[in-house]
Formats: structure tokens, sequence, C-alpha cells
């Protein structure tokens, strides 16, 4: 695996108007209410360690004054830390001079804010076009490829309209249109679709992991909702006072609380919902290894099963075979079918299928449920005591459709 692309190292921020000088308060651990009635400074960020890999979605998540936007503007330096360090693809963001740390801005890093941030004067065109236009791109090239974005982001037609003509959906359209027009590696969203509607909010969610499938930009997304950074992030950092309570993928979060406030976070997740089937799915408890059929009744007796799953001499998946259909070929005269033939298929799902979705096919199969990539490789299966096992835990939905 590659080096992280960004590196967060110790990183501290105080506000007030004389940070340094209680640094040593926040280095003995005292509380951040304690050293606000104290000092009157407020801690916003403590001891902040994490890596972000390039091409993945990185959720910052927290409750209100958690410091998660405290946290994403340093990352273009919006917000000058106390202490720690910051560094990107080898580049010590915080040893950028002025200049240095402009150009940053311009090509490395783009913004997408909660209430749009759209110039009101400017046609939809010429809001998407304006970092191009600020790195110095003639005005017929920045609008040509501004006007792909739009359309890449549905609403080709739309460049003539001014902001206040659009739905609020559209205008977020518009504000991650202009932040991808700009060809930035890193994408900041802060809030990014907490003005939305649900069903709009909903929409954006699934146009951001569909570009995402084909741009693979590193995407740093903050959101106060769990359910959100469930859905989108591929992995997640939660914060509580400034401070982080755990980093890991949507999975090792819910099912791994690292305390007892990450798990009143996930508490009322539906689980069912979230996870996927290849969370929960094992080795099968009988893999045939052989076309003999004698061989194949030796081998389900070792593992005390009366069907196995079937695989050619290519290890490619076949299907699923019982003791019962091998004995009766076997007593058959003059039989000479192998285990390959003798396989039936049965119902497949592939690897990222929601638990919700495989339930019923767990249900309705008297055999634990093979797992299949898009290429037809065999993953492995999923049973129903894998799933009860790990939905049992969760509550609401997730608990009822486990019973």
């Amino acid at each position: 695996m590659s080096d992280p692309l960004i590196h967060v190292e110790g990183l501290y921020k105080v506000f007030g108007t004389n940070p340094d000088g209680v640094m040593g308060m926040v280095n003995d651990g005292k509380s951040k209410d304690d050293i606000l009635a104290e000092t009157g400074h407020a801690v916003g960020l403590r001891d902040i360690n994490l890596s972000i890999n390039q091409g993945e979605i990185f959720v910052i998540m927290g409750l209100s004054g958690s410091g998660k936007s405290t946290l994403i503007r340093h990352f273009n330096r919006l917000i000058e830390p106390t202490r720690g360090n910051i560094t990107i693809e080898g580049t010590d963001v915080m040893k950028l001079d002025a200049a240095g740390l402009e150009q940053f801005r311009r090509h490395r890093m783009s913004m997408v804010f909660q209430h749009f941030g759209l110039m009101p004067h400017r046609t939809v065109i010429e809001n998407v076009a304006y970092g191009l236009m600020v790195q110095g791109m003639d005005k017929k090239e920045r609008h040509e490829k501004a006007s792909q974005w739009l359309e890449a982001v549905g609403l080709a037609g739309y460049d003539a309209q001014y902001p206040m003509q659009l739905s609020g959906g559209q205008q977020q359209r518009v504000g991650l249109a202009r932040a991808l027009c700009t060809d930035a590696d890193i994408l900041l969203m802060d809030e990014a679709f907490s003005a939305l509607d649900p069903l709009i909010r909903s929409e954006m969610q699934d146009q951001l992991i569909e570009l995402q499938s084909r741009l693979h930009k590193t995407i740093i997304f903050i959101t106060h909702d769990l359910d959100e950074a469930l859905r989108i992030g591929d992995r997640i950092a939660i914060l509580k006072d400034g401070e982080l309570s755990q980093v890991g993928r949507p999975e090792e979060i819910l099912l791994n609380p690292a305390d007892d406030y990450v798990e009143a976070f996930v508490r009322d997740v539906n689980r069912a919902r979230v996870l996927t089937a290849d969370v929960v799915m094992k080795p099968p408890a009988c893999r045939l290894t052989t076309e003999n059929l004698d061989e194949a009744l030796k081998q389900m007796r070792g593992h005390n099963r009366d069907y196995g799953y079937v695989f050619d001499n290519d290890d490619d998946y076949k299907g699923v075979v019982t003791r019962e259909l091998i004995e009766v070929a076997i007593g058959e005269p003059g039989t000479n079918a192998d285990l390959a033939e003798l396989a039936e298929e049965m119902p497949t799902v592939q690897p990222d299928t929601s638990l919700e979705q495989v339930l019923p096919t767990t249900l309705e199969q008297p055999y634990p449920v093979p797992v299949v990539d898009e290429e037809g490789d065999f993953q492995g299966v999923v049973s129903r005591k894998s799933m009860i096992s790990v939905l049992g835990e969760g509550s609401g939905n997730g608990n009822g459709g486990a019973k």
C-alpha cells in the first residue's frame, strides 16, 4: 500500500489572546471547560494524529463544538495551529510562505461549503469557472471546462442561470462542480449537504459516491450525521471536545466502538442497512476439492456436512452439491458423472450488497449463500448464523430483521 497522502501530527489549536501560555494546562490534561473557565481560552483541538490515504473519502464527524470544522480548516491553513504539523505528499503546509500557500490553495485543494458560497452576481458557468479564472486560464477554455463539469453534476444547460434561480440542491451541485473544475487533488467538504432537504441530501450523497468511483479524489468530508458518514466514508474519524475518539472503517466503528461516546453514536444505527456481505462472510465450511464422487463424500463426512461447494480445476465456483445427490449418482449403474456436473446453481450476492438485501436470500436458502464479486470470483459465504451474530447486537430494524 502506498504512503498516506496527508499526515497530521500532534495538532493543537487554542483560541484566545495567549494560546502558548495555556499549553501547559492543556498538556497537563485539564478539561476544555476548566481551561475556558480559568483562562478564557477555548481548546479547539488537542493532540490530533491521523493519516489520510490518497483516493479515499475520509469523514470527520462529531457534534457541534467537537472541533471538526476547526480541523478541516487547518488543511489549507484558513486556521493556523497552536502546535503541530500537517504534511501533504511531503509538503509541510505550515512552512509555506504567502505565495506558496496561495499556489497550494489554488492548485492542490478545493472547498465545498455548507451554504454553497456562490457569487450571486455571476452566472452559473462563471461561478464554476471562477477558480480557473484565478489561475489565469482564458475565458473560452475555462468555460468549456466548466460546462463539462456542469454536465457531470447533472446541470447541463444551466450555464446562463444565476444562483438565485436554482434550488438548494442545484446550487450545491454548482458548488461541487466549481470545486472539481480546478482539478485539485483534494476536496474539503464542510457540512456540504447539511443545509439540504433529506431527499436532495440523499441524491447528493449518491452523486458524490458515483463521481468518486470515476475520479478517485481525496475527499475530506465533515458531517455531524452518522448515517451520512457511514454511507459515504471509506474511513471515519470521530471527534469529541477537540480530541479523537476513534478512527476506522464504518464496520469497525459500528462493531467495535472505542468508548462510550462512540457507542452512544452507533447505538441506534440500522446495521443491516449499513453493513455489507463482505463484513460477515466466512470461508465455506465444506469446500470440495475433488472431482471424484467417493472422495467428495469423504470430504463431506470430514467436515460433518451433508453439502459442499464445488470448484473446478481452475478454482472457479460451480455451485452446491448435496450428499444425497452424490449417493444417487454413485448408485446408478454405469454412471460417469463428475462433481461439477452434479453441482446446482444457487443465488449469489456481491461483497458490497447490504445485509438488508442479503437477509431474504439467506432465509430462503437451505445453505449459506455464496458471495461472488463482479468478475465472478468466489469470495466466501454468508450464513444466517454469521448475520445474526452481527445484527443481534444492533437495535431497531437491524434486530428485527435478524430474528
